[in-house]
């Protein structure tokens, strides 16, 4: 019997490693936006820490320079928090944009399967084309020397 080749195997497998390697971007964007959201988390606890001590601070005996400080304190944690909601918006879209390739990668990957699949029916029935003509053939013969014979 013969063998099937798909004559563009190369592209498909070319394309699965695309595909592969975009799956794997998006895994590591996936997980740079789940480092900086922790880092907003933990920037939100320690504000919050800041509040509740300036909060403590005020309610004991009036400590001037404490209370100074606590306020610098949470502006400076306030300023970490700004930035910090950039990077987050920022591996937002990287992500994104990765997801994005990610999809189109596989939809050609699936679209050169599509063909392959479609080649390999084409050359089935070929070759079931080829059998019934060779069965055809033989019967042929078959008869035709039956009738030679007989003849």
């Amino acid at each position: 019997m013969a063998r099937f080749r798909y004559r563009m195997q190369n592209i498909l497998e070319l394309k699965e490693k695309i595909e592969e390697q975009e799956k794997n971007n998006f895994a590591a964007r996936r997980i740079a936006l789940n480092d900086e959201e922790a880092k907003m988390e933990a920037l939100l606890a320690k504000r919050d820490g800041i509040v509740e001590e300036g909060k403590a601070i005020r309610l004991t005996v009036i400590d001037v320079r404490k209370i100074k400080e606590n306020e610098r304190e949470r502006d400076y944690v306030e300023e970490e928090i700004k930035a910090q909601r950039l990077k987050v918006r920022v591996a937002e879209k990287n992500l994104e944009a990765a997801r994005q390739k990610m999809q189109l990668a596989m939809q050609e990957r699936k679209i050169h399967e599509k063909m392959r699949e479609k080649a390999f029916e084409r050359f089935v029935e070929e070759v079931n084309a080829e059998e019934v003509k060779e069965i055809d053939e033989l019967t042929s013969y078959v008869y035709g020397t039956k009738d030679e014979e007989d003849g």
